[in-house]
């Protein structure tokens, strides 16, 4: 993985192509671009799911692939993520950084 967001830039990953420097805003766009993505893979996957389910499962799947989403059962996203947490972590830190003013 690469750069600040840690795009899979692996060929037998993600293999996408850096774009801009590792912290530039070029390649904040493009990572947030693939987990729209994912996102939108995985509510259509799980149309059942809530918003917040289906914002966890995309988040999941940027680290994992959405092919590895594959429980219906949201508390089972993580399942196959960077230690076991990942979409868990990530909203954490989200709502650390925003309840700090950042």
């Amino acid at each position: 993985a690469w750069g600040l967001m840690q795009v899979d830039v692996n060929p037998r990953g993600g293999a996408h192509t850096r774009r801009g420097d590792w912290n530039s805003e070029e390649h904040l766009c493009q990572a947030t671009e693939i987990l729209i993505v994912f996102i939108e893979r995985i509510q259509r996957k799980f149309p059942k799911w809530s918003k917040n389910e289906q914002l966890k499962g995309g988040i999941a799947a940027y680290n994992a692939g959405d092919g590895n989403i594959y429980s219906n059962k949201p508390e089972d996203v993580d399942k196959r993520t960077t230690g076991g947490d990942y979409s868990n972590d990530v909203v954490a830190r989200a709502k650390w950084y925003k309840r700090n003013g950042f």
